[in-house]
């Protein structure tokens, strides 16, 4: 069964170059637009790692990760951020964000930490 991988971002153009790397490396993608959206999709999507964004509306990447190792199921699910604020890395490291991607990026970087934290080759 393919991985599934949740991808937060308020830039829509963002979510689907992710959203088109991953599926054709055949993970399974769901999306959402802001850390809300993405928060509330945790629970009925259960996916097996989340990249996330900082900067958003409604719901800012920092505040998602505080929520979401709150949460008993999800405390250890692995999370790369994606952003273009690299001096909050060690916020990120508190709350046991290992994976941090500054933008602009290159896809094979996200897909090699993608398939690092997944266990995957």
């Amino acid at each position: 069964m393919a991985k599934k991988i949740l991808v937060i971002d308020d830039d829509p153009n963002i979510v689907e170059l992710i959203r088109r790397r991953l599926e054709a490396s055949q993970f399974q993608v769901v999306t959402a637009c802001n850390g809300q959206e993405g928060f509330d999709k945790l629970a009925p999507e259960k996916p097996d790692l989340v990249i996330v964004d900082v900067l958003m509306p409604q719901m800012d990447g920092y505040t998602f990760v505080r929520n979401v190792r709150k949460e008993e199921d999800f405390k250890n699910l692995p999370i790369i951020v994606l952003t273009a604020k690299d001096k909050m890395k060690d916020l990120f490291e508190l709350e046991g964000v290992r994976e941090y991607i500054v933008k602009p990026y290159r896809p094979e970087d996200l897909m090699q930490k993608v398939k690092r934290n997944l266990g995957v080759e």
